[in-house]
């Protein structure tokens, strides 16, 4: 594919309305009330570098825009944009992600921002809030243990049932358990559930169950399962391992409507916070292990750079006398012992010096005759680079000559500036999905669903985690979770991210990137453009990527959307690429937030002219919306809430371009139907709302599931039929094509025998249905239809001899 060169006109703009408006903006960051919009204005020239400072925080600010044009050359400039575009009457709303230096950068290049609609507070309320709800069920945890201390001969069970529910599904019949025990905290053991036969029987004569233990975040709920019986219990029976015991009835569980997939009974609601990536591994290993039969976990083959980084320093504070440090070791691997004075010898003539001692480095400056300070940032890098060198490499600040004098600085501690604690790991990470299915061979259809290729997105891995915890935690009594497992091969990847994941947990929220820094000494590698780092995940595949010419990217180290040195350099990419590249998986969901959009290829273009990576065949577009509308429909029954038609559809059409995503290489490298989630409205809502999100958007990837299912079972054929109306051409009439579901049509106009090579029935543009094919009246139109399973109209075969396509002559319509 050749290069394509982006560009755009710019209109003026009056200094003083910059300035204002820079102000304005910088006060919007500082003072959300103050927000207020005002016109928009059409940049004035393109920024080479926003000049983000690692110290500052990022809001997420409105941008107002007049155009598309304008917002290509936003999202040219490697601004770091939210998943969220709306048209408004006097033109585009987009959401940034800025900082206060961002900000100005951008202002005085013509863009003008709105109101401030997230802010760090926000998200630090979202951690203290998660840090809250932990520390209050692991509270009642040792106030329930402690109560039951049976030790102390307390007359309290150390036990307690929750619920006893008794359902019905089909001729399946179904006990539900949940209860609380004591020790569960600390103590992994299963419960076993004895059951009556029914009123008036003895406990144990309906036979035993047992129900496992239910951690979250490290902090145990309860103990939680259910199995299949043989009559309807009236009470149930719990003896701990301590002895104790604890009786409750039965009760039958209410009916659900009875176009609910979601059978009498089945269980969901497995999230009650939001989970760090080490978090969300334990959690599907814990899975695995208790479901061993129908899932295993995979290690996906490429460890990524770690949550770790050397430990640096910045010293002085005019640019052109800074020097810049850091360590050759990691931080946790010795960097971080390591600091650096720089001394005023206080006599006159002296020489520049550098002592090191262990791991601390002493620099005594050069002095000229009058005892004052001679030694230039050259000067003393060089000293630090030459005596020093076993320790730490230093390198003038950003690219400056280092001309500037050196002024004297007291010891500094170098630091890699990562606030985890250290149950994190700082080693290269590995990379889990859960695999679950009956036969994970390969033999069954594949789906895959992965998240937090943005590491502030902290939604969508849960999502990923409800999903598979209905599908274990139902497979036994539920016949259509069964339906899928059996039959399905089903990949989750619930972090493909781990180190941006922990870092915006733990150091800047609103990281988006990986922690891979590619940025040269004279790009902001310093201390100072720490939370500038890293590659942009969904910028970094294979197919229409920035290294293509395609649009929606940056080759900033610095940027947003900076695509990595390469098409697949990162280690996070190449395993979603070794996952994509099972051949038996057909279908995927990448999720992301936020934005409240349904979106799939193609999902970028060049610029200028828009020119988007080539269009779906109606046909697959057809599955693509046919498809959609049951993941909505079902996203929807949660709470009532719709992914709008606005927001559904290719990305190219509904949002930006994305040179380089995954769901374009997905799509175009390997076949697969791959659609992506923006789940809600912002990355790290309350808790409330974000498990609402969860529970709605695992309906969805749930459903996505079933689509599958029936995609791999539909051996119905489809049926085609012609509509003719009247041409505006005399001796013309007007032909469209219309199916009973998803399909491509082939045609022939030359009364020839249509085959696979036969011209395909098209589209009539963006979101616009079928085409119209203006032909002669008299024309004997040869056609069939072949839906996306590859089922043939009529079995036709169209590589054979048959005749049975379908034949209409045109005529005239009736006046």
């Amino acid at each position: 594919m050749s290069k394509v060169r982006t560009g755009l006109r710019w209109r003026p703009q009056l200094p003083a309305a910059t300035a204002l408006a820079a102000f304005a903006a910088v006060l919007l960051l500082v003072n959300p009330a103050a927000a207020i919009v005002p016109q928009a204005a059409a940049p004035v020239t393109a920024p080479a570098d926003l000049g983000r400072l690692a110290d500052e925080r990022a809001s997420v600010v409105e941008v107002i825009l007049a155009d598309d044009a304008e917002l290509d050359a936003l999202v040219a400039t490697g601004v770091d944009l939210d998943h969220h575009i709306t048209h408004t009457g006097d033109g585009i709303v987009v959401h940034a992600v800025v900082t206060g230096n961002e900000v100005a950068t951008l202002t005085r290049a013509g863009y003008t921002f709105g109101k401030v609609l997230h802010t760090p507070e926000d998200a630090a309320q979202r951690l203290a809030e998660r840090e809250a709800t932990i520390a209050a069920h692991l509270a009642e945890n040792r106030e329930y243990a402690a109560a039951a201390d049976f030790s102390a001969r307390s007359t309290v069970s150390d036990v307690k049932i929750i619920r006893a529910d008794y359902y019905t599904s089909g001729d399946t019949q179904v006990l539900s358990v949940e209860a609380k025990w004591a020790q569960g905290q600390t103590d992994a053991s299963p419960l076993t559930v004895e059951r009556d036969s029914g009123p008036g029987t003895e406990i144990g004569s309906g036979g035993t169950q047992t129900i496992s233990r239910f951690v979250d975040a490290g902090v145990y709920l309860y103990h939680r399962g259910a199995a299949q019986v043989t009559s309807r219990p009236a009470y149930v029976r719990i003896t701990s391992p301590s002895g104790d015991m604890a009786v409750a009835k039965v009760n039958e569980w209410l009916p659900i409507p009875p176009k609910d997939p979601e059978g009498p009974g089945y269980m969901k609601d497995f999230v009650a916070s939001y989970l760090t990536p080490t978090e969300l591994y334990d959690r599907i290993k814990a899975l695995s292990a208790q479901y061993p039969k129908i899932s295993e976990i995979v290690e996906l083959p490429y460890r990524t750079n770690g949550y770790r980084r050397k430990a640096q320093a910045v010293l002085g504070t005019a640019n052109d006398s800074r020097v810049a440090v850091d360590s050759l070791a990691w931080g946790h691997q010795g960097g971080n012992d390591i600091s650096v004075e720089f001394a005023d010898p206080g006599v006159a003539d002296a020489p520049l010096a550098v002592t090191v001692t262990g791991t601390q480095v002493s620099v005594d400056l050069a002095t000229d005759g009058s005892g004052t300070v001679t030694s230039t940032a050259e000067q003393v890098v060089a000293a630090l680079n030459a005596q020093a060198g076993t320790l730490l490499t230093a390198y003038t600040y950003r690219g400056s000559p280092g001309t500037g004098v050196v002024a004297p600085v007291a010891r500094t501690a170098l630091s890699d500036g990562l606030a985890a604690p250290a149950s994190v790991s700082r080693d290269p990470h590995p990379v889990y999905a859960i695999r679950i299915g009956k036969h994970r061979d390969g033999s069954r259809l594949g789906v895959l669903a992965y998240a937090q290729e943005h590491a502030r997105e902290w939604v969508p891995p849960l999502v990923t985690i409800e999903t598979a915890e209905r599908l274990l935690r139902n497979y036994a009594h539920d016949r259509k979770t069964r339906d899928l497992v059996d039959n399905l091969d089903i990949w989750i990847a619930p972090s493909i991210n781990p180190d941006g994941g922990h870092y915006s947990f733990y150091d800047f929220n609103s990281q988006r990137k990986n922690m891979t820094n590619h940025c040269a000494p004279e790009a902001p590698a310093d201390f100072l453009g720490r939370n500038s780092w890293g590659v942009d995940n969904n910028r970094n595949y294979t197919e229409y990527s920035l290294f293509d010419g395609y649009a929606g990217a940056s080759t900033s180290c610095t940027s947003g959307t900076y695509a990595g040195p390469s098409e697949l350099s990162e280690p996070e990419n190449r395993n979603v690429d070794w996952l994509a590249a099972r051949p038996n998986i057909k279908f995927s969901m990448n999720l992301h937030s936020s934005g409240n959009y349904f979106m799939w290829s193609p999902g970028s273009y060049a610029v200028p002219g828009r020119i988007s990576a080539p269009r779906p065949t109606l046909a697959e577009e057809s599955l693509f919306w046919g498809a959609s509308s049951r993941i909505l429909t079902a996203i929807k029954r949660h709470r009532n809430l719709a992914v709008t038609p606005a927001r559904t559809g290719p990305i190219a059409d509904v949002l930006y371009s994305a040179a380089g995503n995954s769901g374009d290489m997905l799509w175009y490298k390997y076949g697969i139907y791959a659609w992506n989630f923006e789940v809600g409205t912002s990355f790290q809502p309350a808790w409330q709302e974000a498990h609402a999100e969860t529970m709605e958007f695992a309906n969805g990837l749930t459903e996505m599931l079933r689509v599958a299912r029936d995609f791999d079972t539909d051996r119905k054929r489809p049926r085609s039929s012609l509509s003719v109306t009247a041409s505006a051409t005399p001796g013309m009439v007007d032909v469209t094509f219309s199916t009973s579901e998803p399909a491509a049509v082939f045609y022939t106009l030359d009364r020839s025998r249509p085959t696979y090579d036969s011209t395909l029935y098209g589209s009539a543009g963006i979101r616009e249905g079928g085409e119209t094919l203006t032909i002669p009246v008299g024309t004997t139109v040869h056609w069939f239809s072949v839906d996306a399973a590859g089922n043939v109209e009529r079995n036709y075969k169209p590589d054979g001899r048959g005749n049975n396509h379908n034949k209409q002559k045109v005529k005239a319509p009736k006046r």
